[in-house]
C-alpha cells in the first residue's frame, strides 16, 4: 500500500526494535517521565506484542524505509450484518512527521483494511482532554458516537475484581 509518498506494512516479529521505539515515543508523548525505558519497551514488544498468537496487529507507516508511526488495531466480532468491526487502539506519528498527512494516511489505510476484511465499521476512542485528536478525527469526517459509555477496570481494581471471580 502507498499513499502520497508513504508506504504501509503490517509489522512482524522481526520489527520489535522499530515498533518498540515507536511505542516508547508514544508513551513518552503521553506519560513523560512515567514511561517505561526504551529497552523495556523493546523487550515488551518482542515478548508480548509481536508474537504469533497476538490479537493486535501493528500497521506501520514509512517513508524512504523509515518508520514514521503506527496504528495498533484488532478486528472484533460480532458486528451487525455478520460483519466485523475494526477497532483502533492507538494511532501515533513521530513529532517531526505531524502535519504532513501521515495520520490521515494511516486512518485511510486502516479503513481500507476494514473494507478488505469485511468489516462493517471502524471504531476508536479519544480522550476528552485531547482536543487536537478530536478535531483531527472530526476533520476526517468521522461521526462522534455519543450513545456509548466507556468503562474500565485498572490497577488494583482490576486485580481485586479478578481475584473475586470464583477461581
Amino acid at each position: 500500500m502507498t499513499a502520497v509518498g508513504f508506504s504501509f506494512r503490517l509489522a512482524g516479529g522481526d520489527d520489535f526494535e522499530v515498533v518498540g521505539e515507536l511505542f516508547y515515543l508514544c508513551d513518552l508523548h503521553y506519560w513523560g517521565d512515567d514511561a517505561p525505558s526504551a529497552e523495556a519497551m523493546r523487550a515488551h514488544v518482542r515478548d508480548r506484542v509481536l508474537v504469533s498468537n497476538a490479537t493486535t496487529e501493528i500497521l506501520l507507516i514509512e517513508r524512504d524505509g523509515k518508520a514514521l508511526g503506527f496504528a495498533s488495531f484488532s478486528v472484533l466480532y460480532p458486528a451487525p450484518d455478520l460483519g466485523a468491526a475494526l477497532y483502533l487502539k492507538d494511532l501515533f506519528t513521530r513529532a517531526e512527521t505531524r502535519g504532513q498527512g501521515a495520520g490521515e494516511a494511516l486512518m485511510r489505510a486502516l479503513a481500507g483494511i476494514a473494507v478488505d476484511r469485511g468489516c462493517c465499521r471502524f471504531d476508536w476512542t479519544a480522550e476528552d482532554h485531547n482536543p487536537r485528536a478530536m478535531t483531527f478525527y472530526e476533520n476526517l469526517g468521522a461521526r462522534r458516537v455519543t450513545e456509548k459509555v466507556y468503562y474500565r477496570f485498572d490497577g488494583d481494581r482490576l486485580k481485586d475484581f479478578a481475584g473475586n471471580s470464583g477461581k
